[in-house]
């Protein structure tokens, strides 16, 4: 089945599945910031919050549907400095366990990026855990590694991990 990609807005249910996702993804190891067990309230707050960015045009938070059923999710952030507004980030990409290597992240990493160039971006960046993290992917995908800074962060389930930072050219600087 091919899932429908499209942004999301605040309502019950949409909190209540990414809430319950990134419970999930904390749980079997993602580094998304979050440390396991991430507390439900916790988890509705940060995405309560994340979409009022989006609803204030800060930022745009894809989902990935199957059947009506939320399975994965990437956060384009557009909200940046001043010296930057040709900048955009690439954050909390996720999919649910049950659904990895289905191509959802791969649907959701090209939508962010065309949203990016729509919104006049011509510079992605973002980073991630240099254990377990979607580094292959952001290579295949054509973004470029700077370099790993040791020790960045914990592991949601203990221990440290360094963060590896990437970035992509887009659109006209593509």
């Amino acid at each position: 089945m091919v899932a429908t990609i499209a942004p999301l807005a605040a309502d019950g249910e949409t909190l209540a599945a990414l809430a319950e996702m990134l419970i999930e993804v904390v749980a079997n190891g993602g580094s998304v910031h979050f440390m396991h067990p991430v507390p439900p309230g916790d988890a509705e707050a940060f995405w309560a919050r994340s979409l009022a960015a989006a609803a204030a045009g800060q930022r745009i938070v894809l989902g990935a549907r199957e059947a009506g059923r939320l399975v994965a999710t990437v956060t384009l952030d557009l909200a940046q400095p001043p010296n930057q507004p040709h900048r955009a980030e690439i954050a909390k990409l996720m999919t649910r366990v049950a659904d990895r290597g289905r191509g959802h992240a791969l649907a959701l990493m090209l939508e962010a990026e065309r949203l990016a160039v729509e919104h006049g971006r011509t510079l992605l960046t973002l980073d991630t855990a240099e254990d377990d993290g979607a580094g292959p992917l952001y290579e295949a995908l054509g973004f470029r590694r700077v370099g790993v800074i040791p020790d960045y962060a914990f592991k949601p389930l203990g221990g440290l991990t360094g963060t590896i930072i990437y970035f992509k050219r887009v659109g006209a600087a593509g």
